[in-house]
């Protein structure tokens, strides 16, 4: 049995704070990559939980960001047009994007209104025209599903066991809309400097427990527990979340 390395966490009381202490974390990152590098490469996450940290960094609560040197990319998106309300993209172009001096040609959307296929394959010759080699994301922000998924990683996924591709198709659970996703793989995540789960909400407890005190035995049901970067590992959690730990 592999033993994955434990992450660290950091607890807040609310979804506010844990929105205010991912945009000093995120700055920070920022300036780092920048100073080290010459730009930051970010991965957004979708849903409910980071679009509060969208605002705040769009209102520069995180500290000064050279958003010139910033190139964002995402996590996994929904199969939709960009500007359709279930878009990860378009939530984040209207929280943040929108409203930082970033080039045009540093977002690197997926396309998910093409073909899924297509669209996943598409988005991999980027990524790995941008890298030239290892999908090294300076930081990879990412959620946290109540089954335990992150990104569109969903249980039992076939994408789960991809070992080379870094970005895929993937199919939510039925019942589960929009069920057509694309999503960054395993290989692609796991090669980031940095990754940061967000994750607010008492429905997930019982999954952040269960990750957080046994991470060996959760890498088997929980997609999110097999994220291992090849740096720092970080969790986010407010009061409800952290719960049972």
């Amino acid at each position: 049995m592999v033993h994955l390395m434990r992450p660290e966490a950091a607890l807040f009381p609310d979804a506010e704070s844990l929105a205010m202490g991912a945009a000093e974390r995120v700055g920070e990152a920022a300036r780092a990559a920048v100073d080290a590098r010459g730009r930051f490469a970010l991965a957004l996450s979708g849903g409910r939980t980071p679009q509060r940290l969208y605002q705040l960094l769009a209102e520069g609560r995180g500290g000064p960001v050279d958003w010139s040197k910033v190139h964002v990319f995402w996590g996994d998106e929904r199969c939709v047009p960009p500007d359709d309300p279930d878009s990860n993209y378009g939530m984040a172009w209207w929280t943040l994007l929108d409203h930082v001096p970033i080039p045009p040609d540093h977002v690197h959307r997926m396309r998910a209104e093409d073909a899924p296929d297509r669209a996943a394959a598409s988005y991999e010759a980027d990524l790995r025209a941008f890298f030239g080699g290892p999908s090294a994301f300076d930081l990879v922000l990412l959620g946290l599903g109540p089954d335990g998924h992150t990104a569109s990683l969903f249980p039992g996924s076939e994408a789960l066991n991809e070992p080379f591709r870094w970005a895929l198709p993937s199919r939510a659970p039925e019942g589960v809309e929009p069920a057509q996703r694309l999503t960054l793989t395993l290989p692609a995540l796991n090669a980031a400097m940095q990754a940061m789960f967000l994750v607010t909400g008492a429905e997930k407890a019982s999954v952040v427990t269960d990750i957080l005190t046994d991470l060996d035995s959760a890498a088997a049901r929980y997609p999110a527990a097999r994220v291992r970067p090849a740096g720092r590992l970080l969790w986010l959690l407010d009061e409800a979340a952290a719960k049972g730990l």
